[in-house]
């Protein structure tokens, strides 16, 4: 059974984020305050992450290219999820995610990208 960190600084979209997962096979860990990030994952290490840009106080494109430019995180999927951001504004910065969500997001796309991240 794979593993989703889900990072997001809204509480309800956590929950949604964790039933719908659940639902779906996976076990999920959820985490509201990007600065525990790196304790999160050497606590529990997930095949995958979904990562919100926008998480208060700490900036997720900056947590992606922390996860990505560490040997032993490198290899986990990032899929960054934002309501304010495009996928150009993403792939422009320094982190380059797996994939990208907008919020709202379908529960059948999140599903797909996440089912295709964790196949490759």
């Amino acid at each position: 059974m794979s593993r989703i960190l889900a990072v997001d600084d809204d509480k309800d979209i956590l929950e949604v984020l964790q039933f719908i997962l659940e639902d779906s096979g996976y076990t999920v860990d959820t985490l509201s305050d990007g600065k525990k990030l790196f304790e999160k994952i050497d606590e529990h290490y997930p095949d995958l992450i979904l990562l919100d840009i926008m998480l208060g106080n700490t900036d997720g494109r900056e947590l992606c290219k922390n996860i990505k430019s560490a040997d032993s995180t490198r290899r986990i999927p990032v899929i960054m999820i934002s309501a304010s951001h495009s996928l150009n504004d993403v792939l422009r910065q320094e982190c380059a995610p797996d994939d990208f969500l907008p919020k709202p997001f379908d529960i059948s796309v999140l599903l797909n990208k996440i089912n295709k991240q964790l196949a490759a």
